[in-house]
């Protein structure tokens, strides 16, 4: 009997490959936009990950408090004032950012506590500092007493299942102290631009403190100090910036003391380069971005060994960092009379800041932001 040819095999079974996913899209729940008068470092940072994730294919959308700019390349969308936005967010969230991957909290102080309303899409929460016993300098009890425990307490229990992004080594061990978990907390370094022409230094002495005038930068300190400064160098100290402890300052200014308010762009960078110091008295930082940018121009700093500026300072190399009032206004008059060593901390400071890139601190970013999203999709 004869058999016929042998059916014909099938062709082994080869699954597609799965679909490309989109590219995600990164929500940032921040207090106030890089348009605000107050807008500081926290903001500057916020503007360069939404920027950069942008860059690199990710749609990226800002929800804050008012007022906000234009022109970006995100989406900014204004949620409420300074503090009606904290009742307003999780409405605001549900209705304009409905198809949001991943969504970032940015802490500053007071917590949105995110997790507790917001079910089903994966957070992260970025924080610069931990306030701590700043609440209780910056208010009255109980609204201090209530403060702090939603920052230390209920911020950490909120997200006790999340990643944690620290701008700093300092903010990082804060954390830990509060109760976050070491695993659970990425570092990302503030970047900074190279700048494109850097102004001689001042042939007068010129000193600079540079920021935003809140009673924790201690600017009423530097004053006290210039004090005893001025009669030993000279010259003049710039406060540059606004705040609402500008008027009760300019009243307690001595003799050479010159307030600019806010200053454009070119401005800051022109008074950066010129300054001989840069002075930074603050009771705490996340970072100290005015540091980095006043490095990046050779331009040495001094300030207090505090949690921020031990990161951005290296003490004795980029800068000075001491911890009493008498070492800072030795520190200033030792640099100010020590041109030699001056210029050599500058350019430390200049070769050291060059080595912070806005692209790596994005990077690192856009790290955590995947991370995120797979530690979500597992869960």
């Amino acid at each position: 009997m004869t058999t016929g040819p042998a059916p014909p095999r099938p062709a082994p079974y080869v699954p597609l490959p799965a679909p490309p996913r989109p590219a995600p899209h990164v929500g940032f729940l921040a207090g106030r936009d890089l348009a605000s008068p107050q807008a500081g470092g926290s903001e500057l940072l916020v503007d360069r990950l939404a920027h950069g994730l942008t860059e690199r294919g990710h749609r990226a959308t800002l929800l804050c408090g008012g007022p906000v700019g234009a022109g970006r390349p995100y989406r900014v969308i204004r949620n409420g004032g300074a503090y009606s936005q904290f009742l307003a967010a999780p409405l605001t969230v549900r209705r304009r950012l409905r198809d949001c991957d991943l969504l970032v909290e940015v802490c500053n102080g007071l917590p949105y506590l995110v997790p507790l309303w917001l079910r089903g899409t994966p957070s992260v929460c970025l924080v610069n500092h931990v306030h701590s016993e700043l609440w209780r300098i910056r208010y009255r009890r109980p609204i201090a007493t209530a403060g702090r425990y939603a920052e230390t307490v209920l911020m950490p229990h909120a997200h006790r299942d999340n990643l944690f992004v620290a701008v700093s080594p300092s903010t990082a061990a804060a954390l830990e102290d509060i109760g976050v978990g070491r695993e659970r907390i990425r570092v990302i370094t503030n970047g900074v631009e190279d700048a494109d022409a850097i102004t001689p230094e001042s042939p007068e002495p010129l000193f600079l403190a540079l920021g935003r005038l809140a009673d924790y930068k201690r600017i009423d300190l530097l004053l006290r100090l210039w004090e005893r400064v001025r009669p030993v160098t000279g010259g003049t100290l710039v406060i540059a910036g606004d705040g609402p402890e500008r008027s009760r300052l300019e009243q307690l200014a001595g003799a050479d003391v010159l307030f600019t308010g806010r200053i454009s762009e070119p401005e800051k960078q022109h008074l950066l380069g010129a300054a001989w110091l840069l002075l930074h008295p603050a009771q705490v930082e996340g970072w100290g971005l005015v540091i980095t940018e006043a490095a990046v121009r050779r331009t040495p700093a001094v300030g207090f060994d505090v949690p921020g500026l031990r990161d951005s300072v290296a003490h004795g190399r980029t800068g000075l960092l001491t911890g009493t009032e008498s070492g800072f206004a030795s520190a200033w008059a030792s640099l100010a009379l020590d041109p030699r060593r001056r210029a050599a901390m500058g350019d430390a400071a200049r070769r050291r800041a060059l080595d912070l890139q806005w692209t790596e601190t994005v990077d690192r970013f856009a790290g955590v932001v995947d991370e995120a999203l797979e530690r979500g999709r597992r869960r």
